[in-house]
């Protein structure tokens, strides 16, 4: 099981191939299932779907998926500047 170097961004750590794996495959689930609402959200059929129903549900799933994602690489907290104030 070899590290990945995570991303260069406070709270993101180095990751397993596992997990990269895991995420990927998920990103490119995402990807698949996006690719099908561009395919409703411009169909041929002006009033086939609900446009604004189409919305919430792209919302939702890109907000599922960076759930999901982060469940995997679970992200930390980070400390701020001004964390470090000196006392007086």
């Amino acid at each position: 099981m070899s590290k990945n170097e995570g991303l260069k961004v406070p709270g993101y750590t180095a990751q397993s191939d596992e997990n990269v794996a895991l995420v990927t495959g998920f990103k490119q689930t995402e990807e698949r299932l996006l690719r099908d609402l561009d395919v409703m959200f411009d169909s041929a059929e002006p009033h086939r779907f609900d446009k604004r129903w189409l919305s919430v549900a792209k919302t939702h799933f890109e907000q599922g998926f960076m759930a999901l994602n982060r469940s995997v690489f679970q992200p930390q907290r980070i400390r701020l500047p001004d964390d470090e104030k000196p006392e007086t």
